[in-house]
């Protein structure tokens, strides 16, 4: 258990915090703590809404710390100042100019987290900027601030420009292009945006290759151009201009004269100049007088958020000579190509571009369009490199981001250049498919840690059950995620034009609102974060391996992150997969030896071509070298295409060289989901091989530095059986993430060196299996158990003590060292139903003064007679409440005439979150996902009191006042309105299901 409650002066004489120095890779030196109590650097951290840094500073404080008290290891201190966004108004009473992001109260309130996160022997994250941390305020006149290409668009009438272009005065002239058009259309758009910001058309033109010509330096100094195209052909202008957009991640104003005056600019992501805006805004205004010096010694990241910023196109000053530096050639002239879909192709869906040119040609003009994506990861990778440098280099601490999110680039190329890179559950869809598109650069490069930011979902504010936050969890490790900063923590106090429950961000469009005005916050929360912690601490041990890469290049990530690999026969067969882009190959990782690529990561085993893949010519070069060197290639469903560039001029040397390619050793082609069969031909075995009659992943990490290795074993199905089986000569553990416990495996086989490990999982339950050096293990294991042993302790001194349960039939079990032992068949009591429970519901409730947001709760009670566990929402009495219920029993033990060492408790699946209690004490934390506990070391003779507690979410009585709540002046269900949202409905709460003990005796294994 997590306890970092200690006095200050205790942490001054006794903490030394661990240091997060610059080193990213797997094999970075790292206070880990342990697998039971694992150091505050690697446990899950929560983003903290901080509504503005005119909040009570005293509770920022105690939010941070009890956050820490229950599990989190920190949080990612967010200055949301989300009034100064899209949807949310300022409220009555706020003051940025007085409390924005840099301003004296803020540089205290910063200072004072810093201050909480010390005391309690956390870490902390910290944004660069405020809200989504894109820019900072600066000097409106800054070069480094967002920059924007707007085009305008004529037709030429009789082939004869003369007058002023079209959109003079927009900003400095990049290029004016004159183009033949064989075709116009104009297409319908339908649709809108969360936003409201959308376009109801587009034209389409269809250019004449060979006819673009820019006459940029024919047009005078007050925009005039005297132009003589062909006559007998339609022609149309295209002028294109770059301007500093001021556009805001705060929108607001000030009025004190001063930076802060005119609220928070994005700054530019395509050029280093943006990154230097903020490094001197925190060099200036946050560093000083103290912050630096504890920012190095208890921070962890610096931290941008996913990027939400608006253009016309994508654009820096610098992009025309970083293209002809790339690509040997100007790009100006072909700039009609790239205007439409090259701005935020996730949340300016709605707004793709003013018109839509292509080429008549076979590419239809997609090799420039495909180049100046190009160009773009170049520029944005110049970004992110000197915001890391800045942060490595001047803080001696990390930075992560949410690479290229949003942005019209392969996110696969830029993955590597920061040193934690964070992915999201949110746009991700918690698809495992979506991450291992994500996690495989960042394993290639050798990232020690890959961030998840965790748990947002929309419509479920006050309203997610932990069973759903740990199935994204689990989803998220097997996809290769080994940390998750969940969202998100609630500032806790009064607010501006806020009620109870409290500061609420996204006005209740998004989950998760966690503070301890959630009852599961003391009541079952921390064993979540306990667990995560557990499995972040193995997942960020030694080094991921990976048995398979699937190429995947793309100009531009769909946003969405759909499953590219949509054959089964991989994940049947057991096989791990991750995606790499060819940009990747540049990587120095990026060799072959022993037949493995990149063989200090993920040590790839073969890699899968795809018949939909497009190959470029540099990877058709790589590819080919990694097949000499001995890597399977496999062609899956026939030939890949050609990725276009330029004029199409590769493209015959691709088709050539892939031609080359098939006929190669080691390359292989195979129909459309014969990969797995494929890789068995090839004696190429799963690291980690499943047998089941569901659907399980694993993920395989090996750790020489401390002498583990591990599996992580998750079932992503119904509740299934099956075998695990790992190439290992060490004994297998289990290594359990709830109670942080380690023991032998019981039941095993052995062929050569592979381990087979029979396992039963349900439906979202994770196991950990572990091979540890030099860790003592017993003489003999049992290799074919019998149903009625239902369980087992392990001892140095005992061995292995076996508990069965009752079973009429004698029954067989055999040892490894060949002995077989008969299990006579008893009359002693078998499982049975625990009823006669008594609820006693604690109903959380708002204060008569709904204005009072700083109130935890009002509780009161009420008792209910249950025959059957049911929902609340069935329970007329407690249909709308919320709050916790204390679940109680008597028995009597041991059961009449029944001998009996001990009992099994085993619950239905938990919703939300529970702890037991027997006779007043706390059982070990028990599995959510299949919740059984051992109460042999708990009960007593005669009368025993067993007490399920059992937390609800908030939602169902929230939802029952909701028309009388605000938050920063909105009330509760506007935004759902105004967006034509249902309100959710009230939703399922309580121990639900059948409560059955299992009395068992215990046998020793000699």
């Amino acid at each position: 258990m997590w306890t970092p409650a200690l006095s200050l002066l205790s942490l001054l004489l006794l903490w030394q915090p661990a240091r997060a120095d610059t080193n990213d890779q797997t094999t970075a030196k790292v206070d880990r703590g342990t697998f039971d109590n694992p150091a505050a650097r690697l446990r899950p951290r929560f983003r903290y809404w901080l509504p503005d840094a005119g909040v009570d500073v005293q509770t920022v404080q105690d939010n941070i710390k009890s956050a820490g008290a229950i599990g989190a290891g920190g949080v990612e201190f967010l200055p949301f100042y989300n009034y100064g966004g899209d949807l949310i108004p300022k409220p009555t009473g706020a003051n940025w100019a007085r409390d924005g992001f840099g301003t004296p109260s803020f540089h205290k309130m910063f200072l004072a987290a810093l201050e909480a996160h010390k005391e309690a022997g956390m870490v902390m994250d910290f944004p660069l900027g405020p809200n989504q941390g894109q820019g900072v305020p600066a000097d409106p006149s800054d070069e480094g601030l967002q920059w924007d290409l707007e085009p305008f668009s004529v037709p030429v009438e009789n082939g004869t420009f003369e007058g002023q272009i079209p959109g003079w005065g927009t900003g400095d002239l990049v290029a004016l292009v004159s183009a033949e058009v064989l075709s116009t259309q104009n297409v319908s758009l339908g649709g809108g945006s969360i936003s409201g910001k959308s376009q109801s058309s587009y034209l389409s033109f269809v250019l004449k290759n060979g006819t673009l010509v820019d006459w940029a330096q024919n047009v005078s100094s007050m925009g005039h151009a005297s132009l003589k195209l062909p006559a007998g052909s339609s022609h149309r202008l295209f002028a294109f201009y770059q301007f500093l957009t001021h556009a805001k991640n705060v929108v607001l104003s000030g009025n004190g004269g001063t930076i802060w005056d005119n609220g928070s600019y994005i700054v530019d992501h395509f050029s280093p100049r943006g990154a230097q805006v903020v490094a001197k805004f925190w060099e200036k205004y946050i560093l000083p007088d103290g912050v630096k010096d504890l920012l190095m010694q208890v921070g962890n990241y610096g931290w941008e958020d996913s990027i939400e910023l608006r253009s016309n196109v994508s654009w820096t000053p610098l992009l025309p000579k970083v293209f002809q530096s790339k690509y040997g050639y100007n790009m100006k002239p072909f700039l009609p190509l790239v205007t439409f879909r090259d701005n935020n192709i996730n949340i300016q869906t709605p707004t793709p571009g003013k018109f839509h040119c292509i080429l008549d040609t076979p590419d239809q003009g997609l090799g420039y369009f495909n180049d100046f994506r190009g160009a773009l990861v170049t520029t944005y990778r110049g970004y992110l490199e000197e915001l890391t440098s800045w942060v490595n280099k001047e803080l001696n601490l990390q930075m992560s981001a949410q690479v290229s999110y949003n942005l019209p680039m392969d996110m696969e190329a830029n993955i590597p250049f920061v040193n934690v890179p964070e992915c999201e559950s949110l746009q991700f869809n918690s698809n495992i498919d979506s991450y291992r598109q994500f996690t495989g650069p960042a394993n290639l490069a050798g990232k020690r840690v890959i961030s998840n930011e965790m748990g947002a979902v929309r419509l479920k504010a006050y309203n997610l059950p932990h069973s759903k936050l740990l199935s994204f969890i689990n989803k998220a490790v097997v996809g290769g995620v080994n940390q998750v900063v969940i969202h998100g923590q609630s500032y806790t106090g009064d607010y501006y034009g806020t009620t109870w429950p409290g500061y609420t961000a996204f006005a209740y469009l998004y989950s998760e609102l966690y503070s301890d005005k959630q009852p599961s916050w003391s009541h079952g929360f921390g064993d979540v974060l306990n667990y995560t912690a557990r499995v972040q601490y193995l997942q960020q041990s030694g080094v991921p391996r990976t048995d398979v890469v699937i190429y995947n290049k793309v100009s531009g990530t769909d946003p969405s992150f759909p499953t590219l690999y949509l054959s089964n026969d991989l994940i049947d067969a057991g096989y791990t997969y991750s995606y790499l882009s060819p940009d990747n190959f540049a990587l120095p990782q990026a060799r072959v030896q022993n037949k493995n690529l990149g063989p200090d990561g993920p040590a790839y085993r073969a890699m899968v071509i795809t018949s939909n893949s497009n190959l470029t010519l540099d990877s058709v070069n790589y590819i080919q070298k990694y097949a000499r060197a001995g890597l399977p290639v496999i062609l899956s469903g026939g030939e890949p295409g050609v990725y276009a560039t330029y004029d199409g001029r590769d493209t015959a040397a691709i088709k050539q060289a892939i031609q080359a390619l098939k006929q190669s050793p080691n390359v292989y082609s195979i129909s459309v989901g014969e990969a797995g069969a494929k890789l068995q031909d090839l004696g190429i075995q799963p690291r980690v091989a499943l047998q089941t009659n569901g659907t399980w992943y694993s993920t395989w990490r090996e750790d020489a530095i401390n002498g583990m290795d591990h599996a992580f074993v998750f079932c992503d199905s119904n509740a299934s059986t099956g075998t695990v089986s790992i190439a290992n000569s060490k004994p297998p553990f289990f290594l359990d993430p709830w109670t942080g416990q380690i023991k032998p495996v019981l039941e095993y086989t052995r062929q050569g060196n592979q381990v087979i490990i029979p396992l039963s999982l349900a439906a979202n339950q994770a196991v950990v299996i572990g091979f540890i050096k030099g860790a003592s293990s017993p003489a003999q294991h049992v290799t074919q158990l019998p149903s009625s042993v239902v369980g087992y302790d392990y001892s140095k001194e005992f061995g292995f003590v076996l508990h069965v349960s009752g079973s009429k039939d004698k029954q067989l079990l055999t040892v490894s060292n060949g002995k077989t032992v008969s299990i006579a068949g008893t009359d002693q009591h078998g499982a049975f139903n625990l009823s006669n429970w008594t609820l006693t519901a604690e109903h959380w409730e708002a204060p008569s003064n709904i204005s009072d947001a700083a109130t935890v709760a009002i509780k009161h009670n009420t008792t209910h007679q249950l025959s059957s566990l049911v929902s609340w929402a069935e329970i007329e009495a407690l249909g709308n409440v919320s709050g916790l219920g204390y679940y109680s029993t008597s028995i009597s033990w041991p059961p009449a005439n029944v001998s009996a060492d001990g009992a099994y408790l085993t619950l239905p699946a938990i919703y939300h979150a529970a702890r037991v209690y027997v006779n007043g004490q706390n059982v070990p934390p028990i599995d959510f996902a299949a919740p059984r506990v051992d109460l042999g070391p708990y009960l007593k003779t005669g009368f025993n009191q067993v007490m399920i507690v059992v937390p609800t979410t908030m939602w169902n009585y929230i939802a029952s006042i909701a028309s009388g709540i605000e938050c920063v002046d909105i009330p509760a269900m506007a935004f759902m309105s105004a967006f034509g949202l249902p309100a959710p409905p009230i939703t399922d709460n309580g121990l639900l299901g059948t409560v059955t003990l299992v009395p068992y005796v215990k046998m020793r294994l000699d």
